[in-house]
């Protein structure tokens, strides 16, 4: 009975670790490369949405790319910008910029590699490539 049970104690393990390894933990990268895509997202839903306020309308643009220098700036412009404090959306919206403004310069500060500083590039989405089929 106990050589049975070392058995399968070795087996839970081994199938233990296997599964860990396929679950590896999210890396900075990954982290605020998912964060910005979420905020990116928010910040389109609000602007399209009917029932909010029209001082959403004047809010700065927030197209992000964690790829680019300048998204410091604009998390920092976005996060700072006195208009639309009574819509919980948009306070909401500015919580997330912070924490990922946070994220980009505390933790993930040695991680990141930004490829360019063009401002103006994130003043208009590129829009995602059309798949043919």
């Amino acid at each position: 009975k106990l050589p049975a049970m070392k058995m399968l104690l070795l087996l839970i393990a081994l199938l233990s670790a296997a599964l860990l390894a396929n679950a590896a933990p999210p890396t900075c990268y990954s982290r605020v490369l998912s964060l910005s895509k979420e905020i990116t997202e928010s910040f389109r839903e609000l602007q399209t949405s009917k029932i909010v306020d029209s001082c959403v309308e004047t809010l700065p643009r927030l197209y992000l790319d964690i790829h680019n220098y300048c998204v410091l700036a604009k998390l920092r412009d976005f996060v700072a910008y006195p208009g639309c404090d009574r819509v919980v959306e948009v306070n909401e919206l500015k919580e997330k910029a912070r924490s990922l403004y946070t994220i980009l310069i505390s933790y993930c500060r040695r991680d990141l590699v930004f490829l360019t500083d063009d401002c103006n590039a994130l003043e208009i989405p590129i829009s995602p490539p059309i798949e043919h089929s």
